[in-house]
């Protein structure tokens, strides 16, 4: 078991923070409880990385995903979590040692993130529920992570059984890696990536 794995006093925590959060504002948390293990090794499992290249997490709510980055062998250093809520970046911060926890918006990850790591993300990870918002953010979103990991495109776990976004509209392609019954509800894994113009 790594070290990494919350023992179950801090389980709670963790689910109790997620569950306060989700009560305050549902359609910024997308589900009620954290994502499954089984749901976190699959995304972990799909991160692409050079060993100079950072993963960065959107969205990452308590750090179950950011936690099983990090027991795949993403290195602590080449892990950012962008997160905007104050009171979920400072629980980040004090469970994660060593990950660069921005506390940000995910739709201005120019203005967010360093610009030395512009063009140095492998992967990028979406824990957004994209799916409950107008095509004009979701294209906000999409202009965003393009803007600090061009032609990357990115991660995105759902919880609908097709893709979540209308991804030709939004100039991308799709793909189904991973799909997951374990996960309460079931799980999918897409990567979209940019279409060539």
């Amino acid at each position: 078991m790594s070290d990494l794995t919350l023992n179950p006093g801090t389980e709670d925590a963790n689910k109790a923070l997620f569950f306060r959060r989700w009560l305050r504002n549902p359609l910024q948390m997308g589900s009620i409880i954290p994502s499954s293990r089984t749901l976190c090794r699959k995304i972990a499992a799909a991160v692409r990385r050079e060993p100079d290249e950072h993963v960065l997490e959107l969205g990452a709510g308590t750090g179950v995903i950011s936690r099983a980055l990090l027991e795949h062998g993403v290195p602590a250093s080449r892990l950012t979590v962008v997160e905007i809520v104050p009171e979920m970046a400072e629980f980040l911060r004090d469970s994660l040692p060593g990950v660069n926890v921005v506390q940000g918006d995910a739709f201005d990850l120019a203005a967010s993130l360093p610009t030395a790591m512009r063009g140095r993300i492998g992967t990028a990870i979406c824990g957004i529920p994209l799916v409950l918002l107008p095509l004009e953010r979701q294209q906000a979103f999409v202009d965003a992570v393009e803007a600090v990991a061009p032609g990357k495109g990115f991660l995105l776990y759902t919880y609908c059984a097709t893709s979540p976004l209308p991804y030709r509209k939004l100039g991308l392609n799709a793909v189904r890696e991973a799909f997951t019954p374990l996960n309460f509800p079931p799980a999918s894994v897409w990567r979209y990536t940019p279409r060539p113009a």
